[in-house]
């Protein structure tokens, strides 16, 4: 059986990643002098409390030679690896595992090692693992979910907003003048991560159940024409805000009549830069953004 492998930016639960046999690689979490990863995982309650209690966190990408390290303690589990990669237009880890992999590869030329850079991050990362899981688990071949996981990220859509303009500011994503003037003004942006895998704003929406209702209309006009006969699977992703989590999952299940859902937690990596208030919505739609 070939190997699945992402990293913790995917936004699933450990639980549900250890249960399905999915690798994962560390992005690190640095809160004053601690760094958290592999070795000493940081608990998304707990880094959510340090947010509150007013710590800064800063975040550091896969290096090369954590990238080789993984492969070389797990070239043995099997001849195949498919590595769903976060958005490198977001982060270089994505270019360092494709370095380690070319060394690696050179040592175990008979290895199989194929790198998906999704453009993609939380939920809408985590909605490609899942459906590559099932497909391994429907016993489709390395080549087909390889192929499908790269014909599919272009359409991952990852649709989110935020409570607090001053998080994006403390992540390094707004200027602080614009996050006070729009805090003051109630304004709640949709954002979007386009096919470059870059931070877009598609709209700016007074008022946070207002902005949440507006991802809803989002999921509509992209994501209809791919529902299917079940409903195609919705990924939502909060930092500490599970009571807007699950009023979007309602707004999506009466209006659009979509039932298969995940809701999980984002991690401190997209935390670091969003705040606790962010939810993410994905689906799979026919572009990134309307």
């Amino acid at each position: 059986m070939y190997k699945i492998l992402t990293e913790n930016t995917c936004d699933l639960s450990l639980e549900w990643l250890n249960a399905h046999d999915v690798g994962l690689l560390y992005l690190s979490t640095i809160v004053g002098d601690t760094v958290y990863n592999a070795e000493n995982p940081l608990d998304n309650r707990e880094f959510y409390r340090m947010l509150k209690e007013g710590a800064k966190p800063s975040t550091s990408q896969v290096n090369v030679d954590e990238a080789k390290k993984w492969f070389e303690e797990h070239i043995e589990e099997t001849d195949q690896f498919l590595y769903i990669g976060f958005a490198s237009g977001l982060s270089g880890t994505v270019n360092s595992v494709k370095v380690a992999v070319s060394e690696i590869l050179e040592k175990y030329p008979d290895k199989q090692i194929e790198i998906v850079d999704t453009q993609t991050a939380s939920a809408s990362e985590g909605l490609m693992v899942v459906r590559a899981v099932q497909m391994r688990d429907e016993g489709k071949s390395f080549e087909e979910v390889t192929a499908w996981v790269r014909k599919y990220s272009p359409l991952a859509c990852t649709l989110f907003t935020v409570d607090d303009l001053m998080d994006l500011w403390r992540g390094g994503r707004v200027k602080k003048s614009s996050a006070i003037v729009g805090n003051l003004a109630g304004i709640k942006p949709i954002l979007y991560l386009d096919d470059a895998g870059k931070i877009q704003t598609a709209e700016k929406i007074r008022g946070r159940k207002k902005a949440l209702t507006t991802l809803v209309d989002y999921l509509e006009e992209l994501g209809e024409p791919y529902k299917g006969e079940n409903g195609e699977m919705i990924v939502i992703a909060h930092g500490d805000a599970l009571e807007d989590a699950e009023f979007l999952k309602n707004e999506i299940e009466t209006r659009l009549g979509y039932h298969n859902f995940m809701i999980t937690n984002v991690g401190p990596i997209i935390g670091t830069h969003t705040g606790a208030s962010i939810i993410v919505l994905s689906c799979f739609g026919k572009a990134r953004t309307r």
